[in-house]
């Protein structure tokens, strides 16, 4: 059971340009973030608590589609204890996907490797997830006891619908509460999604990122309120999850105004569902009460190809 007084980032990014390239943050826009981030910048910015709670433990989640990134991932977080896990990456498409997570697992770090993530909302597919060969990667996800983030746009909540639908024992979380579209207004076709998605008792989702899907200058809590009643009412608050997505929420206020309203949206909640929101549901999903330990080990036989694989090219904003 996780400490009462305990703060989880569910949603944490790092990134050392001067070692790997994010090709993503070379889109307009971006320059407030255009630095080298790693975890001492999140504990110094981390200033403004949340109910009494500043972090103590963080899940680092994959920027861009590469095995390498995701081998220094885990290594930064068998250095630092700041990081409880990692959500990396791995082709969900290759015939290899499990060897590749079974030589990661077995690298520096591998016992953080709680989850693995796709920039899902980057492909034109409309039925991605539903490829013979994605379904055989996460089938190889699922058999090492690892769980899946799932980065869509609003558009393609049908895909993370029809993923839980087939996949019931594969723990699943929607990253970002599925990017309501909150600047531009009509959130209907998105809260039916979700409600849908929310129907599946294995999904989880996570109350970050929603500054972004904002207007980035002008957004206030009252934006973001409605979201929230959505989002509390089909999930509850055992299945929702704090993150901050640091540092990208630095694009519209960053941390402390996030933290903020954050509390406020907490306002009317128990002591018992706030804990759940800022700490228990992470810490159950990513296993964070059992550091360093690995997911079961499917039988599959390892083999070199993580170093085959290598990285895929992605653009796509890493969010």
């Amino acid at each position: 059971m996780s400490d009462t007084r305990r703060l989880v980032d569910a949603h944490h990014h790092v990134w050392d340009l001067d070692h790997r390239p994010q090709p993503w943050l070379d889109e307009p826009g971006h320059e407030p973030i255009r630095r080298t981030f790693g975890p001492d910048e999140l504990r110094t910015a981390a200033t403004r608590p949340i109910a009494g709670r500043t972090p103590g433990t963080t899940v680092v989640v994959q920027c861009v589609a590469s095995v390498p990134e995701t081998r220094e991932l885990l290594a930064l977080a068998e250095r630092d204890p700041l990081i409880g896990a990692v959500v990396g990456w791995a082709d969900l498409t290759s015939p290899a996907t499990g060897d590749v997570l079974d030589e990661l697992r077995a690298g520096p770090g591998g016992g953080h490797l709680r989850a693995v993530r796709h920039l899902v909302q980057g492909e034109s597919d409309p039925g991605w997830l539903q490829r013979p060969s994605v379904e055989r990667g996460l089938r190889a996800v699922a058999d090492r006891g690892l769980a899946f983030d799932v980065l869509v746009r609003d558009h393609q909540l049908g895909q993370a619908v029809r993923l839980a639908e087939r996949f019931p024992g594969l723990p699943l979380v929607l990253d970002h509460a599925g990017k309501p579209p909150i600047a531009s207004g009509g959130l209907e076709p998105w809260e039916k999604e979700v409600r849908r998605l929310a129907g599946h008792p294995h999904v989880r989702c996570k109350l970050s990122g929603l500054v972004t899907e904002a207007d980035h200058r002008t957004w206030t809590t009252d934006d973001i309120r409605p979201v929230w009643h959505v989002l509390f009412s089909a999930f509850g608050a055992d299945r929702l999850m704090f993150g901050s997505d640091w540092p990208v929420c630095v694009l519209a206020g960053g941390w402390n105004e996030w933290a903020a309203t954050v509390e406020d949206l907490l306002g009317e909640c128990s002591a018992a569902e706030t804990e759940a929101v800022l700490a228990g549901t992470a810490t159950e999903f990513y296993r964070l009460d059992r550091p360093g330990q690995k997911a079961r080990r499917s039988p599959r036989r390892p083999s070199t190809a993580t170093e085959a694989l290598g990285e895929r090219k992605e653009e796509t904003p890493c969010s």
